[in-house]
């Protein structure tokens, strides 16, 4: 009796789109139509605005770091954009400019949003902090330092978010191993007597950790 041969599986190839311009770009909404903004924008900065780009209709405002402050209060003052929807970093692993800090930012009567951003080069990781124009920019800039180590001037309570204060690395940082280093965050033993768990990937490493269920027996048993 012959084998049977394995069936290979079709692959349907889909040829990509050409692209589309703002007018007929079906995932373009009019909350990120901010033509207004954007010219005022330009009037009041001029060269400080180093870049507009948009995508699937929303609009990124790249702007020079020295004046991030002076255009975010601008834009909350006499634009309307009062809430800070969000604030990130980006590690664009770049020999210039490696890092990028982003502001969403959301007028609430208009219902519009805009998107700033600023980049930071990696001998220059101290950016102005935003927490005197939007007090919730308090924890994203904490969690941008923690995760990328981009220290924000004038904010009075940068501390570390989700990792312990003397943990020495960063690790949103694109060199961090997705594994983590061994040995840098302890964890909890994993049996009653056992020790501190030093490697969080221990069988990826080459060692077999105990079950966390391999205790020893006791007098009931």
């Amino acid at each position: 009796m012959s084998k049977k041969q394995p069936t290979t599986l079709s692959f349907l190839f889909t040829p990509a789109d050409s692209a589309a311009g703002e007018d007929s770009n079906p995932h373009a909404k009019t909350s990120t139509n901010v033509a207004g903004t954007l010219d005022a924008l330009s009037s009041r900065f001029g060269d400080a605005i180093e870049e507009v780009t948009a995508y699937a209709g929303e609009r990124t405002v790249r702007v020079d770091r020295a004046r991030i402050i002076e255009l975010l209060t601008f834009l909350k003052e006499d634009q309307g954009y009062t809430y800070l929807a969000d604030l990130g970093g980006i590690d664009r692993f770049t020999e210039d400019d490696r890092y990028e800090i982003m502001y969403n930012l959301v007028n609430m009567d208009k219902g519009k949003r805009i998107r700033i951003v600023i980049r930071v080069d990696e001998d220059q990781m101290v950016v102005p902090s935003a927490t005197g124009v939007y007090k919730a920019a308090n924890w994203n800039e904490r969690e941008v330092w923690d995760m990328f180590g981009i220290r924000f001037d004038g904010h009075n309570d940068l501390r570390r978010m989700f990792m312990p204060d003397d943990f020495e690395y960063h690790p949103l940082r694109k060199e961090f191993p997705l594994l983590g280093v061994p040995g840098s965050l302890p964890l909890p033993p994993q049996t009653p007597s056992g020790g501190l768990t030093l490697d969080p990937f221990a069988r990826a490493h080459g060692s077999v950790p105990p079950k966390s269920y391999d205790e020893p027996a006791g007098e009931d048993d």
